[in-house]
């Protein structure tokens, strides 16, 4: 997909997650508008290895943008890492991809990593799948 993607190619994008990667055993990711501009997605894509990852994303409609996004993945209902844009300035480490981080053990809370390949500006399903997958293993 394009670093600008429209609500087409979105919606077919993500209701062909499954057929696009053979990993995932199923998925309940839907596309719901909530103005003529903006749309949520949501849902949860089960991968073959047992892991889940859940998925939330405020997007903007006009120019393909991620406006907010959390993504968590889950192994036995337990979250073992999750990702989010909330700024950490005063950790270094997180420079190289900020805003972008996400959370893992030891003390998931606090360990956070530099999240590369995830944006706002193209969908960072596909990374987060290739990060499903390497967990998985």
């Amino acid at each position: 997909m394009s670093s600008v993607f429209s609500r087409t190619e979105y919606e077919r994008f993500l209701y062909s997650l499954p057929e696009q990667f053979p990993e995932i055993s199923r998925s309940t990711v839907q596309l719901y508008t909530n103005s003529a501009k903006t749309a949520l997605v949501r849902g949860t894509i089960y991968c073959q290895d047992g892991l889940e990852l859940r998925i939330f994303e405020y997007v903007d409609l006009t120019d393909g943008e991620i406006f907010d996004y959390s993504y968590a993945v889950y192994r036995n209902d337990v979250k073992i890492r999750w990702y989010d844009p909330q700024p950490h300035p005063e950790d270094p480490t997180l420079a190289v991809t900020f805003p972008h981080h996400y959370h893992e053990e030891p003390d998931i809370k606090h360990n956070r990593k530099p999240a590369a390949n995830i944006t706002f500006s193209v969908p960072n399903l596909p990374a987060l799948i290739a990060d499903c997958l390497a967990l998985g293993k």
